[in-house]
């Protein structure tokens, strides 16, 4: 069987934790040592349409995006639209970003910054925080159940949120079996890469209501925004409609004003 993006980029993911050769104790313990996050939650509850604008050089299915971009650049234009967090890849040989790119962009602005990678070990967790993220991505296809368990435990005791990443009914249920608060769903295939525009909408009914919805992937423009919004999503996290906008700040506030 050939293996697929997800199989490949996790395979990468889960040899670099074999390696890791880190006190995880000590790890938490400088983590613990920092001051407090930014409200990733909260400012996803902020009344309208929110939006994580998301700071992305490049895909695996669409290569460069924006190879050369400036992390601070980007970030103070998507703050300037009135995007409401920001989501920075930190994958290197998958999507061309770091953790320098984190660490610049929540340097340039004061949104709450969510890490977007490939999370497999509770010292990727430690990690998220060390490098100065507010919130974690936890995708239920990438872990099993222990391992959601222990790496929402982990974010939670670091003062991190954590962003559950789910596709359909089976993967909704083992999310809010660890108390997820936070509920994205992924309208992008992870094995194939393919984007179903419907999956979103279809979720939303079952995602409890008190929990902040989130609409992921497939995003191109205020259209799809539209749809998500009046299905009860409470934000959206876009990457490349934004990133690769002539306009960044003009492409958030567009994406925002579906709500007024």
């Amino acid at each position: 069987m050939t293996a697929t993006y997800l199989d490949k980029i996790l395979h990468a993911h889960r040899q670099a934790a074999a390696a890791d050769t880190r006190d995880s104790a000590e790890l938490l313990a400088q983590c613990l040592a920092l001051g407090p996050t930014r409200a990733f939650a909260a400012a996803l509850r902020a009344p309208g349409l929110s939006v994580i604008a998301e700071v992305k050089r490049r895909s695996p299915s669409k290569g460069d995006l924006a190879a050369d971009l400036d992390p601070a650049e980007v970030a103070i234009a998507y703050a300037a639209g009135g995007a409401a967090c920001l989501s920075v890849l930190t994958d290197a040989d998958h999507f061309g970003g770091s953790a320098a790119d984190l660490q610049a962009a929540r340097s340039a602005v004061d949104l709450p910054v969510i890490r977007k990678d490939f999370t497999v070990a509770v010292n990727d967790v430690y990690d998220a925080r060390l490098m100065g993220a507010d919130a974690v991505l936890l995708i239920a296809a990438a872990l099993n159940d222990d391992e959601l368990a222990e790496f929402a435990g982990a974010a939670s005791a670091v003062g991190l949120a954590a962003l559950f990443e789910i596709h359909d009914e089976a993967e909704l249920e083992r999310a809010l079996a660890v108390d997820a608060q936070v509920v994205g769903v992924n309208q992008r295939d992870l094995v194939t890469f393919e984007v179903d525009q419907e999956r979103a909408v279809r979720m939303a009914p079952q995602i409890p209501e008190q929990l902040v919805r989130v609409a992921e992937s497939g995003v191109r423009g205020p259209d799809d925004a539209a749809v998500l919004y009046r299905a009860g999503f409470d934000a959206i996290l876009v990457g490349e409609s934004v990133v690769t906008a002539g306009e960044r700040s003009a492409a958030v506030r567009a994406l925002r004003a579906v709500a007024d």
